[in-house]
C-alpha cells in the first residue's frame, strides 16, 4: 500500500490520505528523496526496488533530487485538513513535498530578493546619517560662535 502512495506523491507532488498514513508514508517517501540525493548507480537500485518503474526512479533522481540539495531533511510536509471521511469519521491529511520543480525558481528568487532590500535598507540608513550630518555641521558651527 505504501509503496503505491509513494508512486503517487511522487508522480503527483501531493496526496490526500488519513492523518496516519500520511504520517507513516513519510517513512517511506523521506529515504528515496536521500537516495536520489546520493545518485549512483546502487541508488537507483534501490529505488527502483521500492518504486517498481523506471520512469519514475528516472524522475525521482533527474527532477525531484536536485530540489533538494543541501537540504539535510525534512522533504514532505503533512498538512491536517480538519476534516474527517465521511464514511469512517478518520481524520484526513495532505502530504506533499516541500519542494516542487515548478517553484524552484521562486525559491532561489527569493534569497536574491532579500539580498536586494537589505542592500536597499543600508542604503537608506547611510543617506540617513549622510543627511543627519550635514544637518550637524551648522549646528555645531553655531555652538563654536556662541561659545567665543
Amino acid at each position: 500500500m505504501f509503496r503505491n502512495m509513494a508512486k503517487s506523491l511522487l508522480t503527483h507532488y501531493q496526496l490526500r490520505t488519513t492523518e496516519v498514513k500520511a504520517k507513516n508514508l513519510r517513512s517511506v517517501v523521506e529515504p528515496l528523496i536521500t537516495l536520489a540525493l546520493r545518485n549512483d548507480l546502487h541508488a537507483r537500485r534501490q529505488a527502483y526496488s521500492v518504486l517498481g518503474n523506471h520512469q519514475l526512479v528516472k524522475k525521482l533522481f533527474d527532477e525531484i533530487g536536485p530540489l533538494y540539495v543541501g537540504v539535510p531533511g525534512g522533504y514532505t510536509r503533512v498538512l491536517k485538513l480538519g476534516a474527517t471521511r465521511r464514511g469512517d469519521n478518520a481524520p484526513m491529511a495532505v502530504i506533499e513535498l516541500t519542494r516542487k520543480p515548478g517553484e524552484a525558481a521562486a525559491q532561489t528568487s527569493a534569497p536574491e530578493a532579500k539580498v536586494a532590500k537589505a542592500e536597499a535598507v543600508k542604503q537608506a540608513v547611510a543617506a540617513a546619517e549622510a543627511a543627519a550630518k550635514t544637518a550637524a555641521e551648522p549646528v555645531a558651527e553655531e555652538a563654536e560662535k556662541k561659545a567665543e
